[in-house]
């Protein structure tokens, strides 16, 4: 297997278990640990939105990181922070003490992006380096997909999940320590430094911030919303997130399809997915069959636009690809952060059915974003051109 192979897989199984595992898993095992520890919707919503913002800070602080001390020890640091804190749910005993380990778990996710998008600029040639982070990118599906067979085959003890989850964090750090090289940046990548706000990056900004605004509706809700709408529990669930993460997998085809229709149409396309997605498993009257399909659209369209947002972002950083990255997903965290106590309140508040059309609409709002088209090949956004 060559090294960039050997970074390829290394670096999909750090993004599955700190995405799929140590932050979104989260919402799958939510009406259980809403059960055993007594949680309000709104209380869930700003445990959510605390993992959000701790991604966030870590976000930031890891493309700094990785600037200055290479991949290597930024991303091995993602996997352990990711198992502890998922140990830490496995062992909650009150709400204080979930919240404190739901933030550190999401944390993780934060520190694990950068320190990819950085090795792939070192380790693969630059005309493979869209498709290999998106490929990436693309293990958020997987570890969702997982975690929705890990829910069917526990039932209602999230504890063991969790505890479980924690130690493939830990064997994903010892696969890094093998895979990640140490030093990343070269010597066209100056490091530090705000990276100039150029119409590109303010339209990247706006687009992301909806965009993961709106996605706090399954994510952080999902299985609250099919256990309201259809009765089900963990194990019902636990098939939501089979869809979720199955059909994400195609996102990691996010860099081949934005070059082939352009990256505004593929931007808008899956937007409007997912919104149909959103609506299909949240509002009343719902079926399993609707739910599931919502799921499918849903996954699919979350990936696929996590993907655009990296292309779009390292283009217009090229020298500064864990800059660039960081940018993008970090404006969609910061979404997230508004976004899962903004329902949760909207639900105390309201009801269901106005939450999920109000952020199935965000999600339609962020497609009136305009990119500027890809170019077919290789992508390239520039500020003076966006």
């Amino acid at each position: 297997m060559t090294a960039g192979a050997r970074l390829g897989a290394t670096g999909f199984g750090l993004i599955a278990v700190c995405y799929g595992f140590a932050r979104f898993a989260f919402g799958l095992f939510l009406p259980r640990i809403n059960a055993d520890l007594s949680l309000s919707p709104t209380l869930s919503g700003l445990i959510s939105g605390g993992s959000f913002l701790a991604y966030c800070i870590t976000i930031i602080l890891s493309a700094h990181l990785t600037e200055h001390f290479g991949a290597r020890a930024v991303a091995t640091g993602a996997a352990l922070v990711a198992g502890v804190g998922m140990a830490g749910i496995a062992l909650a005993p009150s709400a204080f003490w979930l919240a404190g380990a739901v933030i550190l778990a999401g944390s993780s996710t934060g520190l694990a992006s950068p320190p990819m998008a950085a090795a792939v600029a070192t380790v693969i040639r630059p005309a493979r380096q869209e498709a290999a982070n998106t490929l990436i990118n693309a293990g958020t599906s997987v570890g969702v997909m997982i975690s929705g067979p890990v829910a069917l085959l526990l039932g209602g003890h999230w504890r063991l999940a969790f505890a479980v989850f924690a130690l493939g964090a830990l064997a994903i750090a010892i696969a890094v320590v093998f895979t990640v090289p140490a030093a990343t940046r070269t010597a066209s990548q100056a490091p530090g430094g705000r990276p100039p706000l150029n119409a590109a990056l303010t339209r990247l900004i706006i687009a992301a911030f909806l965009m993961g605004m709106s996605s706090t509706a399954l994510w952080s809700f999902g299985g609250q919303l099919v256990s309201l709408r259809l009765g089900w529990e963990g194990s019902g669930a636990g098939l939501l997130w089979i869809a979720i993460g199955s059909a994400g997998i195609a996102g990691a085809g996010a860099g081949t399809l934005a070059a082939r229709l352009g990256i505004d149409r593929v931007h808008r396309l899956f937007l409007a997915a997912m919104a149909v997605g959103i609506l299909a498993v949240g509002l009343a009257g719902t079926t399993p069959v609707l739910a599931l399909s919502g799921g499918l659209l849903f996954g699919a369209a979350y990936i696929m636009l996590t993907g655009i947002y990296l292309i779009w972002g390292v283009s217009v950083l090229p020298d500064r690809p864990a800059t660039g990255l960081m940018v993008g997903f970090l404006t969609i965290a910061i979404g997230q952060t508004v976004g899962a106590p903004l329902f949760g309140w909207l639900i105390d508040s309201l009801t269901v059915t106005h939450a999920v059309v109000m952020f199935a609409g965000v999600a339609i709002t962020a497609g009136r974003v305009r990119c500027r088209p890809m170019a077919t090949g290789r992508s390239s956004l520039s500020g003076s051109q966006a």
